[in-house]
C-alpha cells in the first residue's frame, strides 16, 4: 500500500500565529524540517477533524504510526518534526514559547526528562486512559499527565575489526579507559538521549562521580553530532567504539557492518542498561483534545509497540502484553538500570549547566 502523506502543521496555522517561524533559531531548525506535504491520497477527512503532534521521534520512525492512525480514522494528521543535532529541544522549546496560545495538541518525544519538565512548568493536562494500565508503573504518570512506550535502550556500539574480544568494554564507565583515547565516539551531550543519560547518572551516581566520568570522556572521545553520527563513525572503522541508542546501532548492523550492540553493565550487580521510552503528553490547552486522546488510545495500543519493535526502530515493548520482541536483540534477561526519572529530571538543570561549560568550552 502506498503510504499517505501528511500535511505539515505549519500549512493550516493562521497567518502571523506565533511560532516555529517567529522564534529565531529554535524557529529556524523547526522550519526547516516542517516541510509543506500534499494532501494524504486516498483518505477522506472528516470535516474540522484533525490533531497537531509534535514528534521528536525520528520521522522515518513516527510517520507511518501517524499515518495509520490517519488511515483507520479520517482524522487530519499536522506533524511538526525536530532535526537529529537538536533532538526534543527544538520543540519543547517551541511549546514553552507558545505556552500562552497552544497549537500543539500533542507531544510524541523521544525520551522522558525533557517530557517531566514540561509537566513541571505546567505546560500538560491529564488524560486518563485504560490503554496504560499494563504498563509498569514507573514508566506512566500517576495523574495522568504522561505515558511511557516503546522505549530505546542506550548501549555500546563496538567494531569487532578494531577490537578484540578480550578488550571489549562491558559497561559505561569502561568509556572513559584512557586506552580508548581518541577512539570512542559519543553524541555532544548537551540534547537528546546522551543529556538525558547523563542527568540520570546524576542523580544515580551523585554530582562529584557524573563529573569526574564525563571529565574523563571530554578527554577520551571525539564529539559528533548525534546519536547516528556515532553509529556511523563506528560501523565505518572510523571509530572502535561509541555509545549511542539500540535505534541508531542496529542500522549499522542492519548494513553489514562490522559491529557488535553490547548492553552495557549486565554483570550481577551491576548498573544494568538505560531505558529511555517515548512518551505521550496532552498539551494544556492544546485546540483538539479529544482527538488527541485517541491518537494516545492509538499509540499505546500493543499492535503499536510491537511494530515499532518489528520495525526499522527495533524499540523495545513496554507493556508485557506485547509479545513481540525488539529485533535488536539483547541478553535474556536484561537488567534494566533502575532510575528515578522525578529525580534525574530535578537534575537536570545542574547536570545540563555543567555539560554546557564542559563541552562548549573553547
Amino acid at each position: 500500500m502506498k503510504p499517505l502523506s501528511l500535511p505539515s502543521a505549519d500549512r493550516h496555522l493562521p497567518a502571523g500565529w506565533p511560532g516555529a517561524f517567529g522564534f529565531g533559531l529554535v524557529g529556524l531548525l523547526l522550519g526547516a524540517v516542517a516541510l509543506p506535504l500534499g494532501p494524504a491520497a486516498g483518505c477522506r477527512f472528516r470535516s474540522g477533524e484533525e490533531v497537531v503532534v509534535y514528534a521528536a521521534l525520528d520521522r522515518e520512525f513516527s510517520e507511518p504510526q501517524l499515518e495509520e492512525f490517519q488511515r483507520q480514522t479520517g482524522v487530519r494528521v499536522l506533524p511538526k518534526y525536530d532535526v537529529e543535532s537538536t533532538k526534543t529541544v527544538g520543540l519543547v522549546n517551541a511549546l514553552i514559547q507558545e505556552r500562552a496560545r497552544p497549537r500543539c495538541d500533542l507531544f510524541w518525544n523521544n525520551e522522558i526528562l525533557h517530557t517531566l519538565r514540561l509537566e513541571q512548568q505546567g505546560l500538560l493536562t491529564p488524560y486518563r486512559t485504560d490503554r496504560a494500565a499494563g504498563f509498569p508503573a514507573d514508566y506512566r504518570s500517576p495523574q495522568g499527565m504522561w505515558y511511557g512506550f516503546a522505549a530505546r535502550v542506550r548501549v555500546l556500539i563496538v567494531n569487532l575489526e578494531a577490537v578484540s574480544e578480550a578488550d571489549r568494554p562491558r559497561g559505561v564507565r569502561d568509556l572513559a579507559d584512557p586506552k580508548w583515547k581518541g577512539r570512542v565516539g559519543i553524541a555532544k551531550p548537551l540534547f537528546g538521549t546522551t543529556a538525558t543519560h547523563a542527568a540520570v547518572l546524576w542523580s544515580h551516581w551523585g554530582e562529584a562521580e557524573t563529573r569526574k566520568f564525563f571529565l574523563a570522556l571530554k578527554e577520551n572521545a571525539r564529539v559528533l553530532s548525534g546519536n547516528k553520527q556515532v553509529a556511523l563513525a563506528v560501523g565505518r572503522g572510523d571509530l572502535a567504539l561509541g555509545w549511542t541508542d539500540t535505534d541508531d546501532a542496529i542500522i549499522e548492523r542492519d548494513g553489514g557492518r562490522p559491529v557488535e550492540i553490547v548492553y552495557p553493565d549486565q554483570e550481577e550487580g551491576g548498573l544494568g542498561a538505560l531505558f529511555i521510552p517515548n512518551t505521550l503528553a496532552l498539551i494544556k490547552g492544546g485546540p483538539n483534545a479529544r482527538r488527541a486522546q485517541q491518537l494516545v488510545d492509538f499509540l499505546l495500543a500493543p499492535e503499536t509497540e510491537a511494530k515499532l519493535a518489528a520495525g526499522r526502530s527495533a524499540q523495545f515493548p513496554l507493556n508485557p502484553a506485547v509479545t513481540v520482541p525488539s529485533r535488536a536483540g539483547a541478553p535474556q534477561p536484561l537488567r534494566r538500570m533502575p532510575v528515578d526519572f522525578a529525580a534525574a529530571a530535578a537534575a537536570w538543570d545542574g547536570a545540563a549547566a555543567f555539560l554546557r561549560d564542559t563541552f562548549t568550552a573553547p
